[in-house]
């Protein structure tokens, strides 16, 4: 008698310019059974991460910071809305306005999460992915 095959882990690319916060949200993410397949530290260093993980193992899911120098969290997820529509991602930061929101939701941003709520990102995150 065979095993079934374990369930693939969801995958994730963090990006945030502040190192603690970045190894904060893998640890949180990887107790929970995630795989972080990339950490970036600005935009643009997340946007050739994403790039570079594609073909497979795209991230299920891309977590951006929104300010971060050279390119912010938004514009970032404009960039790989535009290469993968579909893609999952969510503003992680700790400036959330209205304005922010209502940008995110525009360009196809899932979430939009305060870094007061970083303890939830992983059942967030796992709720977008079952959703």
């Amino acid at each position: 008698m065979t095993s079934a095959p374990a369930p693939e882990r969801p995958t994730v690319l963090v990006a945030d310019d502040e190192p603690d916060i970045r190894e904060l949200a893998r640890v949180l993410l990887e107790m929970d059974g995630f795989d972080v397949v990339g950490e970036a530290v600005d935009g643009e260093h997340a946007v050739e991460q994403y790039v570079e993980l594609d073909p497979p193992p795209v991230p299920n899911v891309v977590l951006l910071d929104n300010r971060m120098p050279r390119l912010g969290g938004l514009d970032a997820a404009e960039r790989i809305l535009q290469h993968h529509p579909g893609q999952i991602v969510v503003l992680f930061s700790a400036h959330l306005d209205p304005a922010v929101t209502t940008r995110a939701r525009e360009l196809g941003v899932r979430a939009c999460v305060s870094k007061v709520d970083t303890a939830k990102l992983p059942r967030i995150l796992r709720d977008l992915l079952d959703g």
